[in-house]
């Protein structure tokens, strides 16, 4: 059974940093994307970063380039947040496909359907900004 679990989130000041982590457990990453999707209170869930292992490069949501920083190693996927904003502040959920794809289309997997079939959701680990 797939399991995931996020981990590392807080509440910071404006301009600080977090780093959430997502462990994946009886998951086989391979070929899969993986990413971070955030919901603010009384908005829709959005898509923050997406990677797949086979790919070179990740993919960011415009508003978090430049600040954020998605990487994996295996089963684990990490964002590493930085100059952080108080409208950074949501719950923010680990994703993961349930099969693969080919090609594996980071961008419109982050700006697809949230309720589509193919993703696998963890709880969520709450970020907190304040001016």
């Amino acid at each position: 059974q797939v399991r995931l679990v996020e981990s590392g989130g807080g509440s910071v000041q404006a301009g600080g940093s977090l780093r959430l982590s997502c462990a994946a457990s009886g998951y086989i990453y391979s070929g899969k994307r993986m990413g971070w999707f955030r919901q603010a209170p009384g908005k829709e869930r959005e898509g923050v970063a997406s990677i797949c292992n086979v790919l070179g490069s990740p993919y960011y949501a415009d508003s978090v380039k430049g600040r954020f920083t998605i990487s994996q190693d295996k089963n684990m996927v990490y964002l590493e947040m930085n100059s952080l904003k108080p409208e950074d502040t949501a719950m923010y959920y680990c994703a993961a496909d349930k099969w693969a794809t080919w090609p594996p289309n980071l961008e419109a997997w982050l700006r697809g359907p949230i309720g589509d079939d193919n993703k696998y959701w963890g709880q969520g680990t709450q970020v907190t900004v304040s001016s």
